[in-house]
Order: structure tokens, then C-alpha cells, then sequence
């Protein structure tokens, strides 16, 4: 959410990354929010003048009746229950007028890096770096749906008759690959001195709304019925608001957090071919990174994250490259991000498979994590980003690693998790 200040002194700035972000239709809203604004500080203004009023006349009342003057101390309550009505009117009027500026700010955009380049759709994404050698071999690579059945890794007719579509079982050395990843994962960033965290799998309303913009939560939260919780869609979420309403001494930035859970995801509307099996889903388990940091230190920390993705799939040899988002592809809250791509032999292209944001002090406004400083008190920066997530990136690896004789490599840094195994063997 923007400082309303800053949309005071600045709305032609506010205007400009509308239109940047192509969301002309909220252009109106600039000038909308700043009458609104106006009028909101003008009721305040005069309701602080009648409540200070009031102190002072209810001294002069008491000096009255001390002095035997009841008259004059009865017309002074007659004022004072005339400001009172006036003072409740004004209260009403200004709860009113918060309420509508509120609703307006939270659907302004925040303010995108000038580094961002501007486009209408992710089709207008911008590839940044490669990393790796992406490799088409000499033989066929089935779905990935068709890899796992050859281990009996994967039932999606089980789950379906259990969940529905959008669910699966994952079993055997399938199975035990996707916790071999998480748990690679995971030391992998203790390792670059993040503090692991297993955090709350259900958030309250206020979370969501301080986390993300409500057509992101409309299209992805699960609401439990009867109850002010949510499932988590991601743990960046109830890693964030694990500082809700704190101030933290500015000497303990950053807070770098990892963290593992379960995510539940809508994943609204129609998917195509390439969207079935386990790439779009309901439920899928992820590693995930948080920073809180000082303003000045979030594009530093912003390069950070997202190189710690990369070089994570490099580890397991798996070629990647970064996407910058344009600016019509990020979402609401969003100052920059990074898309990471893993390479499909099968597909012969890159598919996502991580997503990195720096969120300026958008959810630290929105949550009131402020920063105690030298200079004063102010507003944190948050960033996040996707360590990885399988079982999407279960696809790549399996794809990157299969062999002609229908065996898949395990690399290295996978081994101590895999009990030693170098390959994994098809039973079909």
C-alpha cells in the first residue's frame, strides 16, 4: 500500500504507473482518493479543535458554579452538548471517510522500479541470463506423468477418487525423491545463513489482506468456513506476518528466514495439456526464503535471493535462466521481479519453476512492521522468494536426468538423501 502522503504530493507519479501498469481504469481513483483524503483530515482537524473545546469549557463550567454564575455555567453545557452532537457526527464522518481512502489505497499498485520494463502480459517477460547448457537428447522423453508410473511413483486415479483432480499420491522412490529435494533445500539455505522456520499453515484475514492484493487472494486462498483462517497458498505469507504490528531495532536486520510447508492453492480457471499431471495442483510442498530488511538493502537482498535459486539448480545440473517480470505482469504489491525457468528437453523450452519479489515496504505499511532507527521509526522491506517447490520441479529433474534406458541420475548433493543411490531404477 502507498503513503498517502506520497500520493498527495506526488499524483501525477501515481497516474504514470497506472498507465505503466496499464490499469487506466483506477486513474480516476488518484483524485477520488485525494478528495476523500481532504476531507477525512478536514473532519479530524475539527474534531481535534471540539475536543480540545471541551476540556476548556468544562474548566470554565466548574470556574462558574465556584462562583455562584449558574446561569452562565448553563449556557456553557448547552455549547458543550452541542459540540458533543457536532463531535459525533464528525467521528462518524471521519470513520466513513478512512474507510473508503483505505479501500481506494489498497487497490493503487505499488510504485514499480524504474529498472522494470514495461509491457502488458508475461509476454512481454524479458530474459535476463542463462545458466547451463540446455540439452535435447537423442530419444524420446515421455510426460512426466509417464516417468513416474515406470518407478510406481505416482497415482492420480487414487487421488482423484480421495481429492478430486488437482491431487495426487506420490509413492515409492518418487516419493522419496520429493522429500530428498525439500530436504536438500532446506540445508542448502541453513547453509547460506538463512534461519530455517516451519511456520503457521493457517492465517487470519488481516495476513492476507496485509500480504497480498485481494485479486490474488480471491483466486488463490482456501477460506475455512466458520473461521477468521485461511490456508496458506505460500509460507512467505505466515513467515511476513510473523512480524505483524512489531517494531524491530533496526541493529537486528536483516531477519533472513527459510522456511518449509505445505501450500494450498484455487488455481482458478482452465489449464492447458502441459498443465496436467502434477504442474498445476492443489496442494504442493515448497522451500521457501523471506527477508526483512532495511530500505536501502532490498536490491541487494533482491539479487541475492534469486541467484540462491539458481545456483540450487545448477547444483543438481539443471539448466536455468531468469525472466525480469514486466510491468504489466506484476502483481499489485510488487516493486521488481524475477521469474527462474528450468529447462524442458521434453518440451524443448523453459517452464517456471520460481518466482522472486522485492514488495518495497508495501506489506510493512500494510502490516505495520515498522523499524526502529538512529533517525526514527519507519516502514521495513520485505522480499521473498521460491527456493523450490516440487512437485513441479520434480519435472525437471526427472526430465534433466533421465536416461535412454528409462533409469534417472541422481546427482551428487541428492545422494546423502537418497541413501547413497546414484540412479533410480523403473520397475515397468
Amino acid at each position: 500500500m502507498l503513503d498517502m502522503k506520497f500520493v498527495r504530493e506526488n499524483p501525477d507519479i501515481v497516474k504514470q504507473n497506472l498507465r505503466n501498469k496499464f490499469q487506466e481504469e483506477k486513474l480516476p481513483l488518484v483524485d477520488e482518493v485525494i478528495e476523500l483524503d481532504a476531507k477525512s483530515r478536514a473532519a479530524k482537524q475539527e474534531a481535534d479543535g471540539l475536543r480540545a473545546g471541551r476540556n476548556t469549557i468544562s474548566k470554565q463550567i466548574g470556574t462558574l458554579m465556584a462562583q455562584g454564575k449558574k446561569d452562565e455555567a448553563e449556557e456553557l453545557k448547552k455549547q458543550v452538548s452541542a459540540n458533543a452532537a457536532r463531535l459525533a457526527e464528525l467521528e462518524e464522518q471521519e470513520n466513513e471517510l478512512t474507510e473508503k481512502v483505505t479501500k481506494i489505497m489498497m487497490t493503487l499498485p505499488n510504485i514499480i522500479d524504474p529498472s522494470v520494463p514495461i509491457g502488458k502480459d508475461d509476454s512481454e517477460n524479458v530474459e535476463v541470463t542463462k545458466y547451463g547448457d540446455p540439452v535435447v537428447p537423442d530419444f524420446e522423453i515421455p510426460y512426466h506423468t509417464e516417468i513416474m508410473e515406470r518407478f510406481d511413483g505416482i497415482d492420480l486415479d487414487a487421488a482423484g477418487r480421495v481429492a478430486g483432480n488437482g491431487f495426487y499420491y506420490l509413492m515409492g522412490d518418487i516419493a522419496r525423491l520429493h522429500s530428498a529435494v525439500i530436504s536438500y533445500a532446506r540445508d542448502f539455505m541453513i547453509d547460506r545463513g538463512f534461519t530455517y522456520c516451519v511456520p503457521p499453515f493457517m492465517i487470519r484475514s488481516n495476513v492476507v489482506t496485509g500480504v497480498m492484493s485481494f485479486a490474488e487472494m480471491d483466486a488463490m486462498m482456501y477460506k475455512i468456513e466458520g473461521e477468521d483462517l485461511y490456508l496458506i497458498g505460500t509460507s512467505e505469507h505466515s513467515m511476513i506476518g510473523k512480524f505483524i504490528n512489531t517494531i524491530v531495532e533496526e541493529e537486528e536486520l536483516p531477519k533472513t528466514l527459510t522456511s518449509y510447508s505445505p501450500c494450498f492453492r484455487k488455481e482458478k480457471g482452465a489449464h492447458g495439456i502441459e498443465e496436467r499431471g502434477v504442474y498445476r495442483i492443489h496442494q504442493f510442498e515448497k522451500q521457501e526464503m523471506i527477508v526483512v530488511c532495511k530500505p536501502e538493502e532490498s536490491p541487494m537482498w533482491f539479487d541475492r535471493l534469486w541467484q540462491n535459486t539458481v545456483d540450487l539448480f545448477r547444483s543438481m545440473d539443471i539448466p536455468v535462466r531468469t525472466l525480469e517480470c514486466c510491468s504489466g505482469d506484476l502483481a499489485d504489491l510488487k516493486v521488481k521481479s524475477f521469474d527462474v525457468e528450468a529447462w524442458s528437453p521434453r518440451q524443448k523450452k523453459y517452464f517456471e519453476v520460481g518466482s522472486c519479489s522485492n514488495l518495497g515496504d508495501a506489506q510493512a505499511r500494510r502490516l505495520k512492521i515498522r523499524v526502529n532507527g538512529k533517525d526514527g521509526k519507519y516502514f521495513a522491506h520485505t522480499l521473498n522468494n521460491t527456493v523450490v517447490a516440487p512437485p513441479r520441479m520434480l519435472i525437471a529433474f526427472l526430465e534433466n536426468n533421465l536416461n535412454a534406458d528409462g533409469s534417472v541420475n541422481i546427482p551428487e548433493v541428492l545422494r546423502p538423501y537418497m541413501g547413497g543411490k546414484e540412479k533410480l531404477i523403473p520397475t515397468k
